[in-house]
């Protein structure tokens, strides 16, 4: 009998060991769940034939910055598949092929095709898919519109999937539909709670809605489900740090940050570690907050380690962050000069917006809360284009909203901040609001 995956497509092995692993690796990838890598293993060693499993193992090496070892093991399933696959499957292998060699644009164009004729194939339409896909990475304006849409138009195919709740539901919250996609999302986590991913989502609603509390008990609940090797486990802990600055505890958000999040306590892959850890710092310090130096430096080593080239530009304001804060101004100098080359070239894709971010984090460190505003007023709408999600990127409209108070233009702050507040609650600004009263 033939197998099939557990969306009913079919596998080209003809063990029924190798089957097994395959789709239990798959569900636990698509959950952010330990084990995946281990799952995906016992596929291929029981079937080195099967090009599936080969490919799907190299897409957690990727999510690890392994590229050598995912870039073989794409070549591999490319050879495999192109002897033993059906069509599905050499699309399939392709379309991550490409993702994991980073030809984003090409990826995204294979991937669209790809769903056209196999709707059901989640491995393939994860890739877009959230705060960190293709479309994120893309360079896209709106790449938060994309997503709602593309999961609105293969939802039929989907149903009531533990995986497409969760991700279609996320997409819906990123796009402005909060209260629909907590909703979604919240499904999703009932029918599977072992999913980081949909604890994620949830998290993610519950920032836009200002449940703080109700995030605060969520993670409380269910973190110690989830072992530390999660792909999630620490930035899921970075929300709950974000929820106690909102009531002003830093001393809270800090041991969050040194328990889980400084990289050398962190077991996460390498572009959490540096977006999480810097991000967070950088609210400590931007909300008056005092941050240890050696955490600083800490921080701005390991992320010099771990993407010491210029790349991807979500990495690049990261690494921006840190720079700028340790007054690292010849790495920042540097990663500058390669990213407006970059731009001139026009190999940029979110376009002048990483650059003027770049400028305006070394003005706001500096303490040149002027130029920062400057830098940074006219590419405000464009930040969307460096990825990530609204979480994340919240802390771009935070240094400018800091950065316009302490250079004295409170008319304008009280402005940026009602509009805020009527986009949702916050205890935070409702704090900035009362002081410049």
């Amino acid at each position: 009998m033939a197998h099939e995956d557990r969306y009913g497509l079919q596998l080209s092995t003809t063990s029924d060991q190798a089957a097994s692993a395959y789709r239990e690796g798959v569900d636990l990838m698509l959950a952010g769940w330990t084990g995946t890598a281990e799952a995906l293993e016992r596929a291929i060693a029981a079937d080195p034939d099967f090009a599936l499993a080969h490919i799907t193992r190299a897409r957690v090496h990727a999510f690890y910055q392994q590229g050598d070892l995912a870039r073989q093991k794409a070549a591999a399933a490319r050879e495999l598949v192109a002897k033993r696959g059906t069509e599905r499957e050499r699309s399939h292998v392709e379309t991550l092929a490409l993702a994991i060699e980073g030809r984003g644009a090409d990826a995204i164009a294979a991937m669209s095709r790809h769903i056209e004729s196999w709707p059901r194939d989640a491995v393939v339409l994860s890739l877009p898919l959230g705060a960190f896909g293709l479309f994120a990475f893309s360079g896209m304006a709106d790449h938060d519109r994309a997503r709602h849409e593309l999961c609105q138009r293969v939802a039929h195919h989907y149903g009531e999937d533990w995986w497409f709740l969760t991700m279609s539901g996320w997409a819906m919250t990123e796009n402005g539909d909060v209260a629909r996609g907590r909703a979604v999302t919240e499904r999703g986590f009932d029918l599977r709670r072992a999913n980081a991913h949909a604890a994620h989502a949830v998290l993610h609603a519950m920032f836009e809605d200002g449940s703080i509390e109700d995030a605060d008990r969520l993670v409380d609940a269910w973190i110690p489900t989830y072992d530390r090797a999660g792909i999630l486990h620490g930035h899921i802990l970075w929300h709950q740090a974000l929820g106690a600055l909102e009531h002003g505890d830093a001393a809270r958000a800090l041991k969050i940050y040194t328990d889980v999040l400084q990289p050398s306590a962190t077991q996460a892959p390498p572009l959490n570690v540096i977006t999480d850890s810097a991000s967070l710092l950088w609210r400590l310090s931007a909300y008056g907050h005092a941050v240890p130096k050696p955490l600083w430096v800490e921080a701005d080593a390991a992320a010099q380690k771990l993407f010491p080239k210029s790349g991807l530009p979500f990495a690049d304001v990261h690494m921006a962050l840190l720079a700028a804060a340790t007054q690292n101004r010849e790495a920042l100098a540097a990663r500058l000069a390669v990213i407006e080359q970059r731009l001139s070239d026009g190999k940029l894709p979110a376009g002048v917006v990483v650059p003027a971010i770049c400028r305006a984090l070394a003005a706001f460190a500096g303490g040149n809360y002027a130029t920062c505003v400057r830098e940074l007023e006219p590419v405000l709408g464009e930040v969307v284009r460096i990825g990530g999600s609204h979480a994340q990127r919240e802390l771009i409209e935070d240094t400018f909203l800091v950065a316009l108070m302490r250079s004295g233009e409170l008319p304008r702050a009280r402005e940026l901040l009602d509009a805020r507040l009527h986009r949702r609650p916050s205890l935070r600004d409702r704090r900035w609001q009362a002081a410049m009263a």
